[in-house]
């Protein structure tokens, strides 16, 4: 029996706000995503290909990197019809179903095409990707709802309302679609994308906004390494940005309780993770955009028919692997020029997994990267644009021993001693960016001092 498949998607959050990675900020935050990790598998080291919302949306729902798709910068939208993992799953006779913030509707003038907005407004059939059976998001969430009210739009475009936490409202609609899946005895199995402002700020507000009383609540944290002894805003934003992980482990349990009240539990993938993490302004001047950890890292947690036992997995794992990881539970025909590998891979054990992962980096620069189990290995064009989509020349711009380094805070890139490990990641750069973009570039090292 094909299994149902729910992908519950956070936006902007680190991988240690989940207390089961073993460094929690605060002991006990996350229980339901820890029981969801004991009885499933726990990526232990998963990264973003892309920490910017939309592309990093782009690639999950394509399968390809942000650059192949056309969508390296927020502000481009999916093309109007496309080779689209909804589509795949359609095709395959899953129920598609989309709730929540979409980010993929809007063109900008970067994107070469006649400005189109939905950022408020309703997005039509033709610009959802492919999720044809069940509709009600937003392009923007943030630009239509507030920490506590809001609205999104329904199939049919007609406005929603909701009020209360957005969390919880958000919860609500993905448990007014599993009750009526149900009541409908749907033969179909169902593929649920839900996708979560929370942890992100609110833009407009320059502020998170957690569930009220978080910063009292929150207020005694561990400080992350990364963030000790730096500028930034965490301290006056960790509270609340704790308050919004512990809301979305909280829901999480409402949808776990409610599959099994349905009889739906035993044949649902759950499959949680996030498009990026929060550095909160310590590495540029907002809170992603960046080659480091706090910014790349996510949690990763998949549990149902192929992931279960409480396994924990140390492979390299990547965003740009689910779309594949969908495909193979489903049953489903791979997308063309799909980039990722199927996780349920890595969980048998594959020898020839991939001992790295590439993230491609934009609007803050125009850059690329490679993490390894070691190393951190980051370039950047000193001559284009963080909206330009790539480069033909590339320098040299971060090295980090994450052994000695885990928090990054000294970049090797120039230090004596290294250049046989840079030459060495500069080879695998060309190479990864030749098999992904079709070109080799020109990566200017950094001169050793000393």
């Amino acid at each position: 029996m094909r299994p149902n498949i729910l992908f519950l998607f956070s936006d902007q959050q680190r991988w240690d706000t989940v207390s089961c990675y073993g460094r929690p900020i605060i002991d006990g935050l996350t229980p339901n995503l820890d029981r969801l990790a004991s009885e499933g598998v726990r990526f232990q080291n998963a990264f973003t290909c892309q920490p910017v919302c939309g592309p990093a949306r782009a690639c999950l729902q394509t399968g390809r990197y942000a650059t192949q798709v056309g969508c390296h910068v927020n502000g481009i939208a999916l093309p109007p019809s496309g080779d689209f993992l909804a589509d795949r799953l359609h095709e395959a006779d899953y129920e598609t179903a989309y709730i929540g913030k979409w980010h993929l509707a809007s063109d900008s003038k970067l994107s070469g095409r006649e400005p189109v907005d939905y950022r408020i407004g309703p997005v039509p059939p033709e610009r959802r990707g492919g999720y044809r059976d069940h509709w009600l998001a937003a392009d923007v969430l943030e630009f239509t709802s507030s920490g506590y009210e809001g609205f999104m739009f329904d199939g049919q475009m007609n406005r929603v309302d909701f009020e209360g936490y957005r969390v919880d409202c958000t919860t609500n609609f993905v448990l007014d679609y599993l009750r009526d899946y149900t009541t409908r005895r749907e033969e179909r199995p169902f593929f649920l994308f839900a996708s979560y402002i929370e942890p992100h700020h609110q833009n407009d507000l320059d502020r998170y906004i957690g569930p009220i009383g978080s910063k009292q609540r929150f207020a005694d944290y561990k400080l992350p390494g990364d963030l000790a002894d730096t500028e930034g805003d965490w301290h006056k934003h960790l509270p609340d940005y704790l308050g919004c992980c512990w809301s979305l482990d909280r829901n999480l349990g409402r949808i776990r309780e409610e599959l099994e009240l349905l009889g739906l539990a035993e044949n649902t993938l759950i499959i949680y993770t996030s498009d990026h993490g929060s550095h909160f302004r310590t590495r540029n001047s907002e809170y992603k955009r960046s080659c480091h950890d706090n910014c790349l890292r996510v949690p990763m947690i998949i549990a149902g028919p192929g992931f279960s036992g409480g396994k924990v997995v140390d492979s390299m794992a990547s965003l740009i692997d689910l779309p594949a990881t969908i495909v193979q539970a489903a049953g489903a025909t791979p997308m063309a020029d799909l980039q990722g590998r199927p996780l349920q891979e890595a969980v048998n054990g594959a020898a020839d997994w991939t001992d790295h992962v590439f993230a491609q980096l934009s609007e803050s620069q125009c850059g690329r990267c490679i993490r390894t189990h070691r190393w951190k290995y980051s370039i950047r064009a000193l001559d284009a644009a963080g909206n330009v989509a790539a480069s033909d020349v590339y320098h040299e711009d971060y090295l980090y021993d994450l052994e000695a380094d885990p928090h990054e805070r000294r970049n090797l890139v120039a230090a004596p001693g290294h250049a046989e490990t840079r030459a060495g990641l500069r080879e695998l750069m060309t190479r990864r960016i030749e098999e992904i973009e079709g070109y080799r570039p020109v990566i200017h090292p950094a001169a050793d001092q000393g």
